[in-house]
């Protein structure tokens, strides 16, 4: 348990680190459409990517769905539409997926 906090901490640390270099590293520099566009774009398929991992789940040689992280998308979704904030809207989409979880297996 501790080992994975502590992995948990040293990642976020490393990107802490990695971000603070990159901004120091590009301040004041111009970029190309091409990479302006890379750097918009590639965050957006990350999350993506993980969302939909995070949704289908191979379960016994099948993909299942599950309901639980498919809800709390769809909730932070409307939320981020509703507030425009993304902070609130994503902790009340965690806050609805662990109710539907808990829901789910009570």
């Amino acid at each position: 348990m501790i080992r994975n906090w502590l992995l948990i901490g040293l990642l976020a640390a490393s990107t802490y680190l990695s971000r603070i270099i990159g901004l120091e590293l590009m301040a004041g520099r111009k970029m190309s459409p091409a990479l302006r566009s890379y750097f918009h774009y590639v965050p957006v398929g990350i999350i993506s990517a993980l969302i939909i991992k995070q949704i289908f789940v191979p379960t016994d040689g099948r993909i299942v769905i599950s309901l639980p992280v498919l809800v709390a998308c769809f909730i932070t979704f409307v939320a981020m539409k509703m507030f425009k904030m993304f902070l609130p809207s994503v902790v009340v989409g965690v806050i609805c997926g662990l109710f539907i979880r808990y829901l789910l297996n009570a």
